[in-house]
């Protein structure tokens, strides 16, 4: 655990009781703050008051009285569609508000650091997709060449509950647009941005906002190194704002969709290689062709900004080459369940946006393909450039009928379950084909989650291969 300083002998309110919640409120409780509680799920107050936490209805009148601050859950929305009410009573009290993340960032330092002849480092890991898988192939690498690390944040442990690093340790933190945009400390040693789509549109109001929220991690956390994918103008402005010129070394640009070129330092991807550009020269390649558990173009873009926050902090192209090949990927994301028959059977149960989907549809040659569930804001035009790979969809959800209309010149059949897409793409595919779970929605019209979702598709894959 990670005890929050700055606040011995105050008291510090906590909204919201999930993991970061009951996680942040413990580190309180060991740095000396009282931590007074509430959420307004009755089981979640019981669960706190069980391990001897006070609960206080913070919206009532008198509920800021003696806080010295509010610690926010991220999925409690503080500015947009609407502020929560606790949030805005925190405003009229006069209480700053801060989460989890920003109580790490001020609180891991410690004493013990200045016998260190080599202090921990944080790698901080934002975008709107790729970020979990780039951290925790950051994690992976880092662990293949013996250096100590923990990953934690969006991923993994709460940021609270890790261990205090040894000399030499890196916390990798996979940070969403919640995390970074109420945190009141930011200062990643190592900062990534992997890519920009539209996603939370209502909880940051508009593309703007949630831009906004994702560049607070290098405009005012002020990172040694920045890795950035410049595939977007969002990217490309970035990396143009942090540079103080075309040789800083302080800035990584990646791509997985063309050469980069000049005098900086650079790491792209192209026709499945990876290649490392420093001062005009290159430095090292890597045939990611190969690699099983980085199928696709934008789990090439991972492996280059994972590549390039391994190197920035100083491990060697071969070593950062044969983790790759190590590396088995993670549940839900281009994980591959069954390979049987001729046939692969792939879960990428988090591909809930289009964009996502679209990456994940131009991975492979040819797929059957599982989709559909709660579609989000936007429609499903922007799938076209993945249909050519599509030899059939199998719709499942609520709204299977009509997603399966927007799905303009692609042979559908409506499915609506789970159980019966399966047992039909099973049926279909053919030897050199996949079948693909790449939702291209979210989960919650039938599944408590996607990890809930990608688990189903597993199931029923594996049960009936065994059968």
């Amino acid at each position: 655990m990670i005890p929050v300083t700055g606040f011995n002998g105050q008291t510090v309110a906590v909204l919201g009781l999930g993991r970061s919640g009951l996680s942040a409120a413990r580190a309180l409780r060991e740095g000396g703050a009282q931590a007074l509680c509430w959420d307004d799920n009755p089981a979640a107050r019981a669960a706190a008051e069980a391990e001897g936490f006070e609960t206080r209805d913070l919206s009532a009148q008198g509920g800021f009285d003696g806080v010295a601050r509010l610690v926010v859950s991220p999925g409690i929305p503080h500015l947009y569609p609407a502020p929560n009410p606790v949030i805005a009573a925190a405003w009229e009290a006069g209480v700053p508000v801060d989460n989890d993340i920003g109580l790490f960032f001020r609180s891991f330092g410690s004493g013990a650091w200045e016998m260190f002849d080599q202090p921990p480092k944080v790698v901080a890991v934002t975008g709107s997709n790729g970020k979990s898988t780039t951290s925790a192939l950051i994690h992976h690498i880092l662990q293949s060449a013996g250096r100590g690390s923990q990953l934690a944040g969006n991923i993994g442990r709460g940021v609270l509950d890790i261990e205090p690093p040894e000399e030499g340790g890196v916390v990798v933190l996979e940070l969403s647009s919640y995390q970074t945009d109420l945190a009141r400390a930011l200062t990643p040693d190592v900062a990534v941005f992997t890519n920009l789509s539209p996603d939370h549109l209502d909880r940051h109001g508009g593309l703007g906002g949630y831009f906004a929220a994702k560049r607070r991690l290098f405009a005012e956390g002020g990172p040694d190194r920045c890795v950035i994918g410049v595939d977007e103008a969002e990217g490309r402005y970035l990396a143009n704002q942090l540079a103080e010129g075309a040789v800083d070394d302080r800035l990584i640009r990646v791509s997985a969709a063309r050469k980069l070129s000049g005098p900086g330092w650079d790491v792209f991807a192209r026709k499945g290689f990876l290649t490392e550009w420093r001062k005009g020269r290159q430095v090292a390649s890597i045939d990611l062709r190969q690699v099983r558990g980085l199928p696709g173009a934008h789990n090439h873009q991972n492996a280059c900004a994972a590549y390039a926050a391994a190197r920035a902090l100083g491990v060697a192209p071969r070593v950062i080459e044969a983790a790759f090949h190590s590396f088995e990927g993670l549940p839900h994301r281009s994980q591959i369940v069954a390979d049987a028959g001729g046939v692969v059977y792939v879960n990428d149960s988090k591909a809930t946006n289009v964009d996502a989907a679209l990456k994940a549809l131009q991975a492979f040659p040819r797929i059957r393909w599982i989709c559909g569930g709660l579609m989000k804001e936007g429609g499903l035009e922007a799938l076209a450039p993945g249909f050519d790979h599509v030899a059939k969809a199998y719709v499942i959800g609520r709204e299977a009928a009509g997603f399966a209309l927007g799905l303009a010149g692609v042979e559908a059949e409506v499915c609506t379950d789970m159980d019966t897409a399966v047992a039909r793409a099973m049926a279909d595919a053919e030897p050199g084909e996949t079948v693909l779970l790449a939702p291209a929605a979210a989960s919650f019209d039938q599944y408590d989650n996607f990890e809930q979702r990608g688990d189903d598709f597993a199931a029923r894959v594996k049960a009936r291969l065994a059968g």
